[in-house]
């Protein structure tokens, strides 16, 4: 029987993070995208904790089509992350293929002066 997109989803997730998890030095940069919002987090797996955060789905956010909603999510994160003192992260893309929304934060957050 075939994998639905969610099975398919989190066994591409659990191999991923078999490989890396992120340290106080290099936290892990976690993309979660729904259908309407995306979500980006700096999280620290060592001490579980999330450094900092940002997402569409606030008041007032940019109008625009989901691509740049996701551009100017990974534009907010990755000034959070340098204003926190973190400036390389790990990407993880948990699962979802590296295209469209997924690609636009990431450049977003390159853009704004994020390594990985």
């Amino acid at each position: 029987m075939p994998l639905t997109k969610d099975q398919r989803r989190t066994k591409i997730k659990r191999r991923i993070r078999k490989k890396f998890s992120g340290t106080p030095t290099k936290p892990r940069l976690s993309v979660f995208r729904s259908n309407k919002e995306i979500y980006a987090q700096i999280i620290d797996d060592e001490n579980n904790v999330t450094l900092a955060s940002a997402t569409s789905y606030v008041k007032g956010f940019v109008k625009g089509t989901k691509t740049e909603k996701a551009k100017e999510v990974g534009a907010q994160i990755a000034k959070k992350a340098i204003e926190a003192g973190i400036e390389t992260v790990v990407f993880d893309r948990n699962g979802y293929v590296y295209h469209g929304r997924v690609k636009a934060l990431a450049d977003g957050a390159r853009e704004n002066g994020l390594k990985f």
